[in-house]
């Protein structure tokens, strides 16, 4: 029963983000990401709490046809962890000059004690924005 609510926290969530995003300038719901970081985060590795959140996310993802993409996950599981006072930061990046052009430029993803626990990838991206703790 936690599992299927969680899955459907993160359902919501997802839902709400894909609003904000393809709606809203980022301006408008800036507010909802928390103080911005110039530094990496850092501290413990992510809890299985955390880890836990994260597979919810990418399980909601699967089963709903939002067509979500790296920030609306991101954003699903950074407001999973803020309700719950539990750190993580959210990252959005660009890619390597040398590789743009495609529809991957940008790109999201959460990190918790420096750790990557969703939005992983093998592209060189640089971070341009860091928000939470």
């Amino acid at each position: 029963m936690r599992w299927r609510l969680l899955v459907g926290e993160a359902a919501i969530l997802l839902a709400v983000a894909r609003l904000l995003v393809g709606l809203l300038r980022l301006r408008h719901w800036r507010h909802l990401l928390g103080a911005t970081s110039r530094v990496p985060s850092r501290g413990p590795a992510p809890s299985a709490q955390a880890l836990e959140l994260a597979r919810a996310v990418n399980r909601a993802d699967q089963r709903t046809a939002l067509g979500c993409k790296c920030l609306h996950r991101a954003l699903a599981l950074h407001w999973m962890l803020q309700r719950r006072g539990w750190p993580g930061q959210l990252v959005i990046a660009i890619l390597d000059p040398t590789r743009r052009g495609t529809s991957d430029d940008l790109h999201a993803w959460i990190e918790i004690g420096g750790e990557i626990v969703i939005g992983a990838t093998d592209q060189p991206h640089h971070p341009v924005a860091r928000f939470g703790s």
